[in-house]
């Protein structure tokens, strides 16, 4: 069985001394009773359901997973019983509105219980959290009569909720789907159509399904300009919000997958079935970002659950395991042999995996700061800038985290050796269960061209320049010139950082000239330039945390060990992770002829 353990002592560290979410939250009228005692009991108790209920049921999940029968899906063992409790909690409308029987806690805390249950069992949280984006987009884009009679059952959790895009000859290109609908006397709309990879797109956990529906009228628009959004129950709800009869919504079967086992992904067979119209006509694409945005971070947290999880199996391995001699000499000598742990290459690993978690729950924790601004932001004005950096921010988020959370869950596995390969520690899982943090909710390549593309070079690097401009603010704070009594300890973190600021600044100005007269330049350049963007942005919190710490390491805590290990942590980082960001350059810069010139016989 998966051991985990809630990494609280961190999870306080950046939302208490990073970030301070206390002083953020005093500036908002809503939160105003969310007081470090609260959010100790929210992370607590989230903690022990994570560990208690879910942590036990991720190997168990994995190896039965889902069953399909005549149309209905059977979640693994326990999956129902566990969100029986989730839902008596009343943890899945912890960050939504009072309203609609939400606790009204801001997103950012949301985050933290999505982090905590995502790292025990990633594909029991996929249930939850499918629906977490319907509701944001009802919220958003619903009218008063889908809020009070749909909204409300999802914030409590007794119906869960879906997004259904993808079609068999459509993935990341909307534009092409075929699913149709057609307008009824009653203005509803009859949909027909199919849609394939929906997660949680059908179970046993609730007694409905709130299916969220991209698909085209007669009259519409060719292409992503003439697709509109639609609400369909998979169970109709009568005038009274009862249940009614079943609607023409039939699940074809569940995929064979490479890893999330526990969490259906299914076909969905759409029959004329009764849906309703979210917002306007012809605006589905324009709505249903509001929905891919929210699991884009939400995915961007699936890569610090994999780096997390994978850590807590590797290191006490590291620690136990004994394996040759250190090269320096004996470091145990009373035992046959050293633990692995003393090994530099294997320290390498675990200490990529340890930057990688907490560096990413920091960026993540970050933009829930965001998060909880645009929700409570009255002005247009303002909350266009915070929307703007939010995007700009998001694919660098789901792209980068995910890659590198990859990248840590195949560290452990090889921390493991052959113990890794098999079954039985768990981390083959991770692996797999990593693999898919890459693909769905848009690919890297789609995240880099978003961020290249879209949020830097079409807005002339507006929000690049602002968040550049909050990072060299920061350097200076700190630099030698300043009067700050860490601005020595700091030296190591800051002139890195400053270069590489001014140099992505730079090869952003290039790029846009090259892709002038050749446009190949942007998806050559794009997904290298992305990692580029998430190794800078890590390095700002991991120097933020640095600086953090040693404040901390000076008062004398009794814990200053975990301070002190933060400072290291950080020197390793910028030592041995950062350094990455000078192939990338090169790479990012290359003349793409190399990659088109080539005829397509030729592969």
């Amino acid at each position: 069985m998966t051991i985990y353990k809630a990494p609280i002592e961190d999870i306080k560290f950046v939302i208490e001394d990073l970030l301070d979410f206390y002083k953020h939250y005093k500036k908002f009228p809503a939160y105003q009773e969310v007081t470090p005692d609260l959010v100790d009991m929210v992370i607590t108790e989230c903690a022990k359901f994570s560990e208690t209920e879910l942590a036990p049921l991720n190997q168990s999940g994995d190896r039965e997973g889902c069953h399909w029968q005549d149309g209905k899906v059977t979640t693994p063992k326990g999956f129902k019983e566990a969100y029986r409790k989730y839902i008596a909690g009343g943890w899945q409308g912890i960050s939504h509105p009072i309203e609609y029987d939400g606790q009204g806690l801001p997103p950012s805390i949301g985050l933290i219980r999505t982090e905590m249950i995502g790292t025990a069992n990633w594909s029991w949280s996929m249930y939850p959290g499918l629906s977490l984006g319907a509701m944001n987009t009802l919220i958003r884009h619903g009218d008063e009569y889908q809020k009070k009679t749909y909204l409300t059952k999802l914030t409590q959790g007794e119906w869960s909720g879906t997004m259904c895009l993808t079609e068999a000859q459509c993935g990341s290109d909307l534009g092409l789907i075929r699913t149709k609908a057609e307008p009824a006397d009653d203005g509803s709309y009859a949909i027909t159509g199919s849609k394939i990879f929906i997660s949680a797109g059908d179970h046993d956990l609730t007694e409905n399904i709130i299916h969220i529906v991209l698909a085209r009228l007669p009259d519409a628009p060719k292409g992503s300009r003439g697709i509109s959004l639609f609400l369909v129950p998979k169970v109709l709800v009568n005038e009274d919000s009862s249940l009614g009869e079943a609607n023409s919504v039939s699940c074809g079967s569940i995929e064979e997958k490479m890893g999330i086992k526990g969490s259906a992904t299914v076909v969905l067979n759409f029959d004329k079935a009764r849906g309703y119209l979210i917002g306007e006509k012809n605006k589905g694409l324009e709505y249903m970002f509001t929905y891919m945005n929210t699991a884009r971070i939400g995915i961007a947290i699936q890569g610090v659950c994999s780096s997390e999880l994978a850590y807590q199996i590797s290191l006490p391995y590291a620690k136990e395991r004994l394996s040759m001699r250190s090269l320096s000499g004996k470091k145990y000598p009373d035992q046959v042999a050293d633990p692995i742990i003393v090994h530099p290459d294997v320290r390498k690993m675990l200490l990529t995996q340890k930057s990688i978690s907490e560096g990413g729950r920091a960026m993540i924790y970050f933009a829930g700061k965001m998060i909880d601004e645009l929700d409570q932001c009255k002005d247009e004005q303002s909350r266009k800038h915070i929307d703007d950096k939010l995007g700009f921010f998001t694919p660098i988020l789901k792209g980068f985290l995910t890659e590198v959370g990859f990248e840590s869950a195949n560290n452990g596995l090889q921390v493991l050796g052959g113990h890794g390969y098999i079954v039985e520690l768990g981390l083959e899982q991770i692996v797999r269960d990593a693999r898919i943090a890459t693909l769905y909710e848009g690919t890297t390549g789609i995240q880099g061209l978003d961020l290249l593309g879209r949020k830097v070079l079409l807005q002339r690097g507006k929000p690049l320049k602002s968040f550049a401009k909050e990072i060299l603010g920061f350097c200076k704070k700190y630099s030698v010139i300043s009067k700050n009594e860490h601005k020595y300890r700091m030296k190591k973190f800051i002139f890195p950082l400053i270069k590489a600021v001014f140099n992505w600044r730079r090869y952003s100005l290039m790029i846009a000239l090259k892709a002038r007269k050749n446009r190949d330049m942007i998806g050559s350049a794009s997904v290298d330039y992305l990692m580029y963007s998430g190794y800078v942005t890590m390095a700002y919190f991991w120097a933020m945390m640095a600086q953090k710490a040693n404040e901390q390491i000076a008062k004398k805590p009794k814990n200053i060990e975990f301070y002190r290990a933060k400072v290291r942590t950080a020197e390793f980082y910028f030592e041995h992770i950062l350094p990455r960001i000078r192939a990338l350059g090169k790479t990012m810069m290359a003349n793409p002829q190399s990659l088109m010139r080539i005829t397509s016989e030729q592969f």
